[in-house]
């Protein structure tokens, strides 16, 4: 199994967290996964055979690129094949410069980049999957997206308090971050939903659990009970109820082999 980051070029970097790309034989990947929400959208492209995801229980096989839209639940995935993937990961507001259609829109959605951004998109899914190098497929992205970034979308106040919540790992009220940010709590929701696609406390849950995911990994803790304590839940039933949310299974239950699986597709954010 083969997985590798890249950056993208400084215009790009405050949209584009990173690149990334996993190959790997079928006998290497497990044969479901569950990807937890992390309140980032991706742009997937698959250059190797394509993978279902189960919507309501039913398997759905991806197109060969599209765009994720925020996942406010645990979507699980399964390869059909031999794995090839090259994603390109936005920053939690990141894809808002290059939308198409209302980010809110695209919850928990795989949209072909055709159905996106019409023959463009189907041009720049040819050009990704014949491309011989990884920064042949970065170069052609870079170049789309460069020629849809709209500014003009950008919303200061959004990116301000997604940095407050990233600073506290969550732990912190929306009333809080109404005050720190001067801004009516109703009034940054709907920012909030139009430039994310999630409400500031679905985000501060998911920004919450993500660094609880990130000590589990790597086994940073002391026990369940400690990391809750840590991350400021009430006590363990809410801690509980929140890991379920987002995970699908309770925190005993996916720190068994399900931590392991979920390590393959969660370590390009560690």
């Amino acid at each position: 199994m083969d997985y590798q980051t890249f950056k993208p070029r400084p215009e790009l970097a405050p949209f584009i967290k990173c690149y990334w790309t996993l190959d790997s034989p079928k006998e290497d990947v497990p044969q479901s996964q569950t990807i937890v929400p992390d309140g980032c959208m991706e742009m997937i492209f698959h250059y190797g055979d394509l993978y279902k995801q189960y919507i309501h229980g039913e398997a759905v096989v991806q197109p060969r690129s599209f765009v994720f839209g925020q996942l406010t639940q645990p979507l699980r995935i399964e390869p059909t094949g031999i794995t090839g993937i090259f994603s390109v990961r936005f920053h939690h507001d990141g894809f808002l410069p290059f939308a198409a259609i209302p980010i809110k829109e695209m919850d928990d959605k795989a949209i072909p980049l055709e159905d996106l951004f019409g023959a463009a998109g189907a041009e720049l899914d040819e050009k990704v999957f014949h491309s011989k190098t990884v920064q042949e497929k970065i170069s052609h992205v870079e170049n789309f997206m460069q020629e849809r970034l709209n500014p003009e979308t950008i919303d200061r106040i959004v990116q301000s308090t997604i940095d407050i919540l990233l600073n506290v790992n969550g732990q912190i009220s929306v009333n809080e971050l109404s005050q720190q940010t001067n801004i009516n709590r109703r009034q940054l929701e709907r920012r909030f939903s139009s430039a994310i696609g999630m409400s500031p406390k679905q985000l501060s849950k998911t920004i919450r659990l993500q660094s609880i995911l990130k000590q589990l990994l790597h086994k940073e803790y002391t026990s369940l009970t400690a990391l809750a304590y840590d991350a400021e839940y009430y006590d363990q039933a809410h801690f509980i109820k929140d890991f379920k949310e987002f995970t699908g299974l309770s925190p005993k239950e996916f720190y068994g082999d399900h931590l392991q699986m979920s390590l393959l597709f969660y370590k390009k954010d560690s």
